[in-house]
């Protein structure tokens, strides 16, 4: 009996990549002539990045530059899902940018459940922030990626570990 083939479906964002997004994105604020003198700083942490500017439009300038580095660098721009706007100390303003990592479990129920209404002979169950599709055929693993890509489930797909 032939064995089974699989891969995994996840949603990953290259951290060394962030950085160095947020990296040319401080550079860039130190050398525009619209930030001289202001106190507009990118900060990156684990699992978010933190915008600090003097106003609203400073901080959205700070926002499409980060946008335009991710682009260019391959990072998808649904990576990072911007908060509210909130009022800081020195009359400044911050926003805090979530960096989605992994499947939310709700997303995962959603890709799961178009798998099965495909009809596909293919098994897919949900692993922690992941979901792992097997079967006998390696064209309707193909079929499934397929499908995949022309859906939106609201998360950037990868689609990794094809055995």
């Amino acid at each position: 009996m032939a064995k089974d083939s699989s891969f995994d479906v996840v949603s990953q964002v290259d951290m060394q990549e962030m950085d160095n997004a947020v990296n040319q994105v401080k550079k860039e604020i130190s050398q525009r002539y619209d930030f001289r003198g202001s106190n507009a700083t990118v900060e990156l942490s684990d699992d978010c990045i933190k915008l600090t500017a003097e106003d609203d439009y400073k901080a959205g300038a700070i926002l499409d530059m980060l946008r335009q580095k991710m682009a260019k660098r391959g990072i998808p721009l649904r990576a990072i899902v911007p908060g509210k706007i909130e009022p800081a100390a020195k009359n400044t303003v911050r926003q805090e940018l979530k960096i989605q990592q992994g499947i939310s479990k709700e997303a995962g129920k959603k890709i799961v459940a178009a798998i099965k209404a495909s009809k596909l002979k293919v098994n897919a169950q949900i692993q922690d922030n992941q979901v792992r599709v097997s079967g006998a055929k390696k064209d309707d693993l193909q079929a499934v990626i397929q499908l995949l890509k022309a859906d939106d489930f609201g998360v950037d797909l990868q689609f990794i570990n094809m055995r």
